[in-house]
């Protein structure tokens, strides 16, 4: 559930970015009361390959992975990001 909260976070305050409801991760932290530091690393889930997002949401993520690693620095590369989580690839 942690994971899937954080998903569905990740694409709203990237929408309320790309919208310019806030200008930046600062306005958005501010805007939501939470530090900088965690509204970046949600952030960066909004940056997963789609089919890992797709696996995620429909409980078919590799065992063991956990929220902490996600928001871990993750590989722009979605084949590389796929190799690191554990993730089969496509």
């Amino acid at each position: 559930q942690p994971i899937v909260t954080a998903l569905a976070r990740a694409k709203r305050w990237q929408e309320m970015l790309d919208a310019g409801e806030v200008a930046s991760v600062t306005d958005l932290a501010e805007r939501l009361n939470v530090d900088r530091s965690y509204a970046s690393r949600i952030l960066r889930l909004s940056l997963l390959a789609p089919d890992v997002v797709e696996a995620i949401l429909a409980g078919r993520e590799p065992s063991g992975l956990s929220l902490a690693k996600l928001t871990q620095t993750i590989p722009v590369l979605w084949h590389e990001q796929r190799e690191m989580l554990g993730f089969p690839p496509v």
